[in-house]
Formats: structure tokens, sequence, C-alpha cells
């Protein structure tokens, strides 16, 4: 928050909370999603919530998302007890980004791009058999492998394994006999050799 912006109230921070966490009445999504693309604030603190929201998605869906049958009579019982109209279930999701098929046998879904500072955070699959190309490192890459077996070099990754990479290192052969998907953080800038 910088020194000409006043401090938000409870209610307003609540209003980004629950648009994130996609709980908002579907009369309420407009006002919030004006409010954050109005306030840097209201903007940086949405763009906090997302990957841990995210990380929601290994939670069984009956605990973050209950039935329409189970939401409607959640919300009716509540109605009644507090004298309100019954709230909506929320709107569906709105689609996330796709995968592309950067190479054959090798998708990307980009997950957020800095242009600034020429970086890209991604998924990445690699069908299995894949190979990916020999290349620089630009700036410093962090992979974390999600599934599968991932070989970089002499070494083998496996599921829940992290490697960082240094700025003009070098990846001589990159290849799965698996397949894998990782979670990439990397320059914009890296040189296929």
């Amino acid at each position: 928050m910088n020194s000409e912006s006043e401090p938000h109230s409870p209610e307003h921070l609540d209003l980004v909370f629950l648009y994130a966490l996609q709980t908002l009445p579907s009369n309420d999504v407009s006002v919030a999603e004006a409010q954050i693309a109005g306030c840097g604030e209201c903007r940086q603190e949405f763009e906090t919530l997302r990957p841990l929201i995210g990380a929601f998605v290994s939670w069984p869906t009956d605990v973050l998302r209950p039935s329409e049958s189970l939401w409607s009579r959640l919300a009716q019982r509540i109605a009644t007890e507090t004298g309100t109209t019954p709230l909506l279930p929320p709107p569906p999701s709105p689609a996330g980004p796709e995968w592309e098929e950067a190479a054959p046998g090798i998708s990307c879904k980009i997950l957020a791009t800095d242009t600034e500072k020429n970086r890209v955070s991604m998924l990445v699959r690699l069908a299995p058999g894949t190979d990916y190309p020999a290349h620089r490192h630009a700036g410093v890459e962090e992979l974390h492998l999600l599934h599968g077996e991932l070989m970089i070099d002499d070494k083998t990754l496996y599921p829940g394994d992290y490697i960082r990479s240094e700025p003009d290192s070098v990846d001589h052969r990159v290849w799965s006999e698996t397949g894998c998907t990782c979670i990439l953080l990397t320059s914009t800038k890296d040189k296929i050799l």
C-alpha cells in the first residue's frame, strides 16, 4: 500500500477474498471485479491468494464445493434461520489457461508471465519417450516434478523433487521415459542449442 492510499476496511478486502474463493453471490461478482481492477492493493491481495487457492485442487471436491442439492438445502436453512434470502451457488469457475502443444510430445500451460523480468511460470508435460532439446539457461530455472520421472543429464528426478539451474548453465539432455508433469519457472530468453 502506498502512502497516498487509505487503509481498506476488513469488508473491502473480504470482498476480494470471497471473490478469489469463488463464493460470492452472482450479483456481487461484477462489483468485486471492478474493485480489483481499480485498486492496486486489491489486485496484489488477489494475486497473492491465487496460488494458495490453487493448492486446494488436491482437496476432495465435496469438501470445497458441496453438491447443488446440498448447497440449496444449506442456503435455505441459513436463510430461514437468519431471515435473509437464500444464497445462490457460486458461478462456475472461469476457464483456466489451455494446454498448448509446444513441440511433439511436449505440452505447456502458461500460469504467469513477467515481461519486465523475462520470466514465465508454467506447467509442462512430456509424453512418454519424449526428449526436450538441449538448452542454455538465460536466467535461474526452477523445476518441481509433480508426476512421472524426468532425467536431466545424469540426474533422475521423481515426484516431489526440485532442481535449480543457474544462469548460463546447460541442460544437454532432458527426457522422460514414463512421461511427466512439472512446474517450471524459467527465463523466456533460454537458448535452444
